[in-house]
């Protein structure tokens, strides 16, 4: 058994910021099933949206935040992430993170902020093209700096081990992990009254995904099973461009290009933004998703185009290089030809019901980023908040654990944690059933519930999943433990839920949207579509 004050499972900037603040208070153990850089915030293009400029207000990002939810955000939840977001930044360029800037007409510094989709002013903070990558690279160099942060790379998160599944009733609390060495094949325990669920989101339930491999629910999936309540699934945002080529199908185009003028035309040339949404190409990403699919089931074409061509080319290679780079590699001159794109899944709104502490409803449990659901959201994600709401919830969360829970009062005196047992486990022969599952999963969910939706689709949705589960279930008990199984174990509850949360609710709403609901409901109030296991 391993001990730590803080347990962070997750390696993107939720889980390295807060990483970084509980290291000045006590030992960190960072948990992540690949490398440390495999993570969704790694992979984010666009880039940081907070209120820096004089032009902007706390007052317009907040309004935008509660516009683009569609009357699902926590309003308080909002206020919070958005009034400390500029300390946040301030501590990221403190550790060493760049942001563009550009010469003012005075002829100060200021950041080249840029504007997306929803947006009413220009308030996101970007490094090129490739903001994720900037931010978790210089985090990353950060936590290695700190002695007391020990980094597990190649360890699975399996379950999170509390109090209630011990069979204690007093208090539900959280006492650490069993945790799959993949190096070794050992399940290993690692113990903690602090836990930080930073795993990301779920895009690979979906067959068309802008996320990374390991985006597979695990955080969800954990937290479900250890009693913690689960909401708005159902939302899952499906970003209107990803690059559509046979090479590259994970490949997304940022907002930001729409932001610097970019126009999404059809197959003839001829915007077509204009006709669903009065702003155009820069709608809320759920408008200009359902567009894009209405588009091509219209022509009977296989997707649309994103053009930035008529801007300078020396632009587009000082704004875009990644972009352009990437399209090139398949024969794409972004600054000569429009780019072909199609949604793909890509942000998941829901998750880990917590207070804007980050904190769950099991003692020592708190989950940031896109794995936790605060309210910040709503029924629909505004682009680039979601990197101001992991390094905000981070730092809170830290704060709240070491309020509640003091380093030096732990509870292993109390309750002793028993070590993992594989009881007559067998190696699995069979990995070709794990595929097959694992891909009939994908499709399912692509083809029933996806970015339209009916009731029975839903419900076809639900039926195969029950059998999926019992078969998944069983391969869980039967065989040993291995990286593909739980990420299958996982893939499989994290799309029940979604389908669970769609199936509930009776309306379209933001970025859940129903031909047989395709209204609001108006005769009641706005509400979470909540789940809970016990």
């Amino acid at each position: 058994m391993t001990d730590y004050d803080f347990i962070i499972v997750g390696s993107g900037a939720g889980g390295l910021s807060a990483a970084l603040h509980a290291s000045e208070h006590g030992t960190v153990a960072i948990l992540t099933k690949r490398g440390a850089l495999d993570s969704n915030s790694n992979w984010a293009q666009g880039g940081i949206a907070c209120v820096t400029s004089e032009e902007d207000s706390i007052e317009q990002h907040v309004s935008d935040t509660l516009i683009a939810g569609a009357g699902l955000c926590n309003e308080a939840a909002v206020r919070t992430i958005v009034t400390e977001g500029p300390d946040r930044i301030a501590e990221l360029v403190k550790w060493g993170v760049h942001f563009d800037q550009r010469e003012a007409s005075d002829g100060h510094l200021e950041f080249d902020l840029t504007r997306e989709g929803g947006h009413s002013q220009r308030r996101v903070l970007h490094a090129a093209d490739a903001t994720g990558r900037e931010l978790t690279e210089k985090l990353l160099a950060a936590v290695k700096e700190r002695p007391n942060i020990t980094l597990y790379e190649n360890h699975f998160a399996i379950d999170i081990i509390t109090t209630a599944k011990l069979g204690f009733v007093t208090e539900d609390r959280v006492l650490g992990l069993y945790v799959l060495n993949e190096t070794t094949h050992e399940v290993v325990t690692f113990r903690s009254d602090r836990v930080v669920l930073s795993t990301g989101g779920s895009g690979r339930v979906y067959l068309y995904t802008t996320n990374p491999r390991v985006a597979t629910g695990d955080g969800v999936a954990m937290a479900w099973r250890a009693g913690a309540s689960i909401a708005n699934m159902e939302f899952i945002q499906f970003h209107p461009t990803c690059l559509y080529h046979p090479q590259k199908r994970s490949f997304l185009i940022t907002e930001a290009m729409r932001g610097e003028g970019a126009r999404l035309i059809d197959n003839k040339g001829q915007e077509f933004m204009h006709r669903y949404d009065p702003r155009g190409s820069l709608a809320p990403r759920d408008i200009v998703a359902r567009a894009i699919d209405s588009e091509i089931k219209r022509t009977g074409g296989p997707c649309v185009y994103l053009d930035i061509s008529h801007r300078p080319a020396e632009f587009i290679l000082s704004h875009f290089p990644n972009i352009y780079k990437a399209c090139l590699e398949v024969d794409i001159d972004i600054t000569k030809q429009s780019i072909p794109v199609v949604p793909a899944a890509h942000y998941q709104c829901g998750g880990v019901v917590t207070d804007v502490n980050g904190a769950t409803r099991i003692r020592g449990l708190c989950a940031v980023g896109e794995v936790g659901c605060t309210g910040l959201h709503g029924a629909n994600r505004l682009a680039s908040n979601s990197l101001l709401e992991c390094l905000v919830i981070s730092h809170r969360a830290v704060d709240h654990m070491l309020r509640k829970m003091p380093i030096g009062k732990e509870a292993e005196q109390i309750y002793s944690v028993p070590p993992w047992q594989s009881g007559e486990a067998v190696d699995n022969d069979e990995l070709v059933v794990i595929y097959h599952n694992w891909d009939e999963i994908r499709r399912l969910m692509w083809d029933y519930v996806s970015i339209l939706r009916t009731t029975k689709r839903l419900q076809r949705a639900a039926a195969r999943l029950r059998n999926l589960k019992r078969e998944v279930q069983e391969f869980y008990w039967n065989f040993r433990i291995t990286s593909e199984l739980l990420e299958l174990r996982n893939l499989v509850e994290t799309a029940s839920l979604i389908v669970e949360c769609a199936i509930r609710r009776h309306e379209s709403r933001g970025l859940h949207f129903t031909l047989d609901y395709p209204e609001k409901d108006s005769a009641r109030e706005p509400a979470d579509t909540t789940l809970r296991r016990y």
